[in-house]
C-alpha cells in the first residue's frame, strides 16, 4: 500500500531512459525494455489479494542495475527475491493466493490446463481454494491473455 512496486517501475524506467545505450538490432527489444518488462512477470507470480489490497505484492526484491564505463545501461540482476511462503498453503477467507494460478485456471488459454495436468475444478486444489477464488477488480482471463 506504500507504492513500492509503482516506485520501482518508475525508477527502472527512468534509468532505462536516461542511460539508454541506443544500440540494438532492428525489431529487437532494447536492454532497457527487457529490464522494465521483468516487473510484470514478477508480479504475476508474486501478487495476491489481501484483506486491504486486491493486488498486493507479496515479495521483495532488490534489483541491481549495471552501467558500463560510459554510463550506459549494461544489464541488471535481481539480488534477492523473497516470496511470502505461507500464502502458498493458507489464505484467510477474504484473501486469495497468488494470481498466476487463477489466471491459468481461467480458460483463457484452453490447452494450458491439460499441459499442466490440471483438472477443470479449482476446488480440487485445496492450497489455493481456501479463500476468495475471484476478485471483482481482477480479470484473470485478461491477465492470462497478456501472459500467453
Amino acid at each position: 500500500g506504500a507504492g513500492k512496486t509503482e516506485n520501482t517501475k518508475k525508477v527502472i524506467s527512468y534509468f532505462a531512459t536516461v542511460c539508454s545505450s541506443g544500440k540494438r538490432k532492428e525489431g529487437e527489444a532494447s536492454l532497457e525494455d527487457k529490464i522494465v518488462q521483468t516487473n510484470p512477470v514478477l508480479e504475476a507470480w508474486g501478487n495476491a489479494k489481501t484483506v486491504r489490497n486486491d493486488n498486493s505484492s507479496r515479495f521483495g526484491k532488490f534489483i541491481r542495475i549495471h552501467f558500463n564505463q560510459a554510463g550506459k545501461l549494461s544489464g541488471a540482476d535481481m539480488v534477492v527475491y523473497l516470496l511470502e511462503k505461507s500464502r502458498l498453503t493458507y489464505q484467510q477467507p477474504l484473501e486469495r493466493c497468488y494470481h498466476a494460478f487463477y489466471n491459468i485456471m481461467s480458460d483463457q488459454v484452453p490447452s494450458i490446463k491439460e499441459k499442466c495436468l490440471l483438472s477443470d475444478n479449482i476446488l480440487d486444489y485445496w492450497f489455493v481454494s481456501q479463500g476468495k477464488l475471484t476478485v471483482p477488480s481482477i480479470d484473470d482471463k485478461e491477465d492470462m491473455q497478456f501472459a500467453d
